[in-house]
């Protein structure tokens, strides 16, 4: 009996307002990448899911807000993620930010499917993409650590980042490094990249490659 082989799937999450913006250009690199690839792609802009923050985690959510959705039944159930942000003041946008803020409510205990959550998270795919105004490399360093942690929290593989200079709309794409092209390699090798974070006691080969 035949099997169907059911493609990778890949959720690009933009934190950026502006749908023709840099960090969109991003998000949709990566998006060209992966189904070039073979995977199964989507794309989505947090604020049309994200309509206000909670004071407190126990608190109902906005009646329109759809973050629920977002995140059970997009986020969750993709193999792999990219968080595409622009830098604001040395950390990602509040849309980016509230995504991460929110995501405890289903990750805490009192949650009654918090279990099926550890277990979704557990290899997940991360990827990060960020535009900034500054060329420095050092901008996005707080943005780069917080999804360290996070990944490395809920066990997930944290193996792409792409960052990209540009102000206007649209500019990244002048930036000489070509941040889009390395965006879609992020998207095309989502699923294929090497990955390897190590411990003391970590099992591990003397050689990184195989001849």
């Amino acid at each position: 009996m035949s099997t169907t082989h059911q493609p990778k799937r890949l959720i690009v999450l933009v934190g950026s307002p502006r749908r023709d913006g840099n960090s969109a250009a991003l998000g949709q690199a990566v998006i060209d990448g992966a189904t070039a690839a073979g995977s199964e792609a989507s794309l989505h802009f947090i604020d049309d899911y994200v309509s206000g923050f909670l004071s407190d985690e126990r608190h109902a959510p906005p009646a329109d807000d759809r973050y629920a959705e977002l995140f059970l039944e997009r986020f969750l159930p993709a193999d792999a993620a990219v968080f595409c942000t622009p830098v604001y003041w040395y950390g990602m946008s509040a849309q980016t930010k509230a995504f991460f803020d929110r995501s405890f409510s289903f990750y805490s205990d009192a949650y009654p499917q918090a279990e099926q959550v550890h277990r979704r998270m557990r290899g997940k795919r991360i990827g990060l993409a960020v535009a900034s105004e500054e060329t420095y490399p050092g901008a996005a360093l707080g943005i780069v650590h917080q999804i360290q942690e996070f990944s490395r929290y809920t066990h997930s593989e944290f193996v792409g980042l792409v960052h990209g200079a540009g102000n206007k709309r649209g500019e990244i794409a002048r930036d000489p490094r070509d941040p889009l092209q390395a965006a879609r390699a992020l998207g095309r090798e989502i699923f294929t990249r090497s990955y390897s974070d190590y411990r003391m006691d970590s099992p591990r080969s003397t050689q990184v490659w195989p001849e």
